[in-house]
């Protein structure tokens, strides 16, 4: 993955910086031989580590220090101030550390230290772990799965199986920079070639057609047979497909793969009028996307205003509006009746051109597997605290894992990047034997042009409660139900939602349930 890097700020810190300067618990930007480093000061204790997000780039000195951690502002990724260890996605490679001397009062930076992505640092997986892990599925959480298990000392056989050859990729940016023109193929792989193969980590190209869990065999569609002692199932999610008339037609297309967002791209060259179906995050960021490409692009959804039901009114307006000043029309409050060849057809008799259409009504997890083995599902395979299915041996990640969740009613399941990758990175440590339950705070963000929201907390546990807007276009939005608070979303407060993550961290942690709203 590719972002631009950081400008070089603050003094610099191979010559040294006064210990009085650096105020405490807070990162101090500073720079050595070319390269950002942010000085955090902890009671006695100075550490340095690298001031650019491996993930996008963005500058840790906006970050948050917490505990034996810095988080970035834009994603939330979680750095070890120790050993610059990538210790929570999205980021996946580790930052340098450099050594700190204090002398006199003053603080410099001296030898520059940095690690390999998977180095195990001294952790050992442990005689009991299994020898065999097979990951169906190479997204966002199988992919994480697979490389937390090296970076956790396990030294056997890890299968990542799956049928698109791309994969791993990074799928939040087909529908961002990369559908719009701004980021260059080069960013999507998650890992250069030969990685996967440098680490001793399988990739095996094809579909899972059967399991067997009692002998813990699988085979694929084209026939070979694998071994397995343990399984993770993280087989993500499948575009819902729109059923009109002319829905099957050539220019109507789905955004879920590598493959889809090329072809796309490829139609846009060509294209004038693009009609986008469904106000989804995958359907307006593909609006956005296209739009800045310079094609006409129109919106028909249902809702009256985008992301009423999920974000509220004040967010979904204000991302609305967003839209509309860029140029974007909307056909709100309709649905679609018919597709032809250069128009679509909607169900009050409007005819809209249309030479591209994109079809973004929703996602469903997909359970074939999960239910063939006789795993417990719900609108998603169940899962306990350490992602284990009903069936001994199998685990579930990502889009497909319903999980115990401090809500109100209990378990949820959650269709977004990082809470997959982070919940593949939590079964990981599962397989291997690690007793420790999956708590981490979902956090997902969403882009329209300029305008970017983060969100942290359970969504659809809440309604929003509360809103905040600033005189500097920084937004706010609390989502509570009966007085608890559950999630939090903002615009151009990065700090404020690290700072909401790091509180329901730390109530999860003590066992109790979420934040009360102040009356």
């Amino acid at each position: 993955m590719g972002g631009a890097a950081a400008e070089l700020e603050g003094p610099d810190l191979a010559q040294g910086v006064d210990l009085d300067s650096l105020p405490e618990w807070e990162p101090f930007a500073g720079h050595a031989d070319g390269e950002a480093v942010v000085l955090v000061r902890r009671r006695h204790e100075v550490t340095a580590i690298g001031g650019t997000c491996s993930h996008y780039g963005a500058p840790l000195s906006g970050g948050l220090v917490v505990a034996d951690t810095i988080r970035c502002p834009w994603h939330h990724a979680c750095f070890s101030l120790r050993t610059g260890e990538a210790i929570g996605a999205p980021a996946l490679n580790p930052l340098p550390t450099w050594d700190v001397d204090i002398d006199g009062g003053r603080v410099k930076v001296t030898r520059r230290r940095e690690a390999g992505p998977l180095d195990a640092r001294g952790r050992h997986a442990g005689s009991g772990a299994p020898r065999t892990v097979a990951i169906v599925g190479a997204g966002a959480a199988g992919s994480a799965a697979a490389e937390q298990l090296r970076r956790e000392g396990h030294d056997g056989r890890i299968l990542l199986i799956d049928p698109d050859e791309a994969a791993p990729y990074d799928r939040p940016n087909l529908s961002k920079d990369y559908l719009a023109g701004t980021a260059e193929e080069a960013w999507i792989p998650l890992r250069p070639r030969g990685f996967y193969e440098e680490h001793g980590i399988e990739r095996v190209v094809g579909s899972v057609a059967s399991i067997d869990s009692v002998g813990r065999t699988l085979r694929t569609a084209d026939g070979r047979a694998f071994s397995y002692e343990a399984l993770l199932l993280a087989t993500g999610a499948r575009p819902i497909r729109l059923r009109v008339p002319g829905a099957d037609l050539p220019h109507v297309h789905v955004l879920r793969t590598l493959r889809d967002c090329r072809g796309i791209i490829a139609a846009a060259q060509s294209a004038k009028n693009v009609v986008v179906i469904g106000a989804s995050f995958i359907g307006m960021e593909t609006a956005a996307a296209l739009r800045s490409r310079g094609l006409e692009v129109t919106v028909v959804a249902p809702e009256r205003i985008p992301f009423e039901r999920t974000l509220g009114d004040a967010l979904g307006t204000r991302i609305h509006d967003a839209h509309r000043e860029h140029g974007v029309r909307f056909e709100l409050g309709r649905t679609v009746a018919a597709i032809d060849r250069d128009e679509v057809v909607l169900d009050d008799g409007t005819r809209t051109p249309a030479d591209l259409v994109i079809v973004g009504i929703g996602v469903r997890p997909d359970l074939t597997l999960a239910e063939a083995v006789g795993a417990g599902v719900e609108d998603g395979v169940l899962v306990n605290e350490h992602l284990e299915t009903s069936v001994a041996g199998i685990f579930a990640a990502g889009d497909i894992a319903r999980w115990p969740a401090p809500v109100p009613d209990g378990r949820i399941r959650i269709e977004h990047w990082m809470v997959a990758q982070r919940m593949g990175q939590a079964a990981a440590r599962s397989i291997l034997g690690q007793r420790e339950p999956f708590t981490d705070v979902p956090f997902f963000w969403t882009a329209h042009f300029d305008l970017v929201v983060a969100f942290s907390g359970y969504a659809g546990a809440a309604s929003p409660a509360s809103v905040e807007r600033g005189d500097d276009g920084g937004m706010s939005v609390r989502y509570a139900r009966d007085r608890r608070q559950y999630a939090r979303a903002t615009i151009g407060r990065d700090l404020e939602s690290l700072r909401f993550e790091a509180e329901l961290e730390g109530r999860a942690a003590a066992g109790t349930r979420t934040t009360t709203v102040a009356s």
